[in-house]
């Protein structure tokens, strides 16, 4: 897959592929979902017994639940990530975001930040290197590493599993076609945010993961994907789209036709503006829990 291609002037897509349009101030918002740990202990020891980590959370995320299952200080597993000998691609450089599979870990008494972690690492490895995953990322022109990073833009740009296809097909023929994905969900892991407030001066900042300011993918995956995400990004369904637009939570529109989308984006906006909120502003929508599964043993 090319990456590294030249800049073409385009309009830029919002977080979950909205697009606001370009003016100073405009303003996007969006609604970040904690999901709680799932707690099977008795009156005697409150310890969790099973650790759910939900589909797109971040490392970041991951590590905090980890602390807080096992009773340890904060940032005592982000810490540990030099020992957990963690069996990681070469583009990853020791970083383990993507590679963190959501799943239903079981917790016993000998559970450690480090063993958590392989366990985790270990799931994503057996589920990405299958001959399913593989065959399809070779057959899209993508090293694996590549497919997981789509993964994890898909898991935080599609707003249902029926449109994970089509919005991986959108970033493959940004891709291809050398325009930049200009994804929100990229400036939001580049800030660090869960809550997302995204302005003009937001898409300017100096990060890597600035994908308005840069081409191609980032260096990394931006969360941990879950199965669905990563079957979309080996297999997108076809069709020649390049834009998309949530216009009303379950209609999400997609085209190739950059006027069809500003009709679609003019409906957008009049919508919110009968809402009494201003053009431009996504609206805010909530994410149903994401779907956990049992890792295999």
């Amino acid at each position: 897959m090319q990456t590294n291609t030249p800049p073409r002037r385009t309009v830029r897509l919002t977080r979950r592929g909205r697009l606001a349009l370009v003016v100073t101030g405009a303003v996007l918002t969006g609604t970040a979902v904690a999901v709680p740990l799932l707690t099977l202990g008795d009156d005697e020891d409150t310890r969790p017994r099973t650790l759910v980590i939900p589909e797109g959370w971040r490392a970041r995320q991951v590590y905090e639940a980890v602390d807080k299952a096992l009773a340890l200080p904060a940032g005592t597993t982000g810490k540990s990530l030099g020992k957990a000998a963690l069996k990681l691609p070469n583009e990853a450089r020791g970083n383990p975001e993507g590679y963190l599979y959501p799943a239903t870990y079981p917790i016993d008494e000998k559970a450690t930040p480090e063993s958590l972690l392989r366990f985790m690492v270990d799931t994503a490895n057996q589920k990405f290197n299958g001959a399913p995953v593989a065959a399809g990322a070779q057959r899209n022109a993508m090293n694996l590493y590549q497919a997981v990073t789509i993964a994890s833009i898909i898991q935080a740009e599609a707003t249902s599993k029926a449109d994970m296809g089509k919005v991986a097909r959108v970033i493959i023929n940004r891709l291809q076609r050398g325009m930049p994905l200009q994804m929100d969900c990229t400036i939001n892991y580049a800030l660090n945010r869960d809550t997302i407030r995204t302005t003009t001066d937001d898409t300017r900042i100096e990060s890597p993961y600035n994908s308005y300011q840069r081409m191609g993918l980032p260096p990394t995956p931006i969360d941990n994907p879950g199965e669905e995400a990563m079957r979309a990004a080996v297999n997108p369904v076809p069709g020649d789209w390049l834009y998309f637009v949530t216009v009303k939570p379950g209609d999400t529109r997609f085209t190739a036709d950059y006027t069809e989308h500003q009709r679609n984006v003019a409906e957008f906006n009049a919508l919110q503006q009968s809402k009494g909120q201003q053009p431009g502003r996504s609206p805010q929508q909530s994410q149903s829990q994401p779907q956990v599964t049992q890792p295999p043993r």
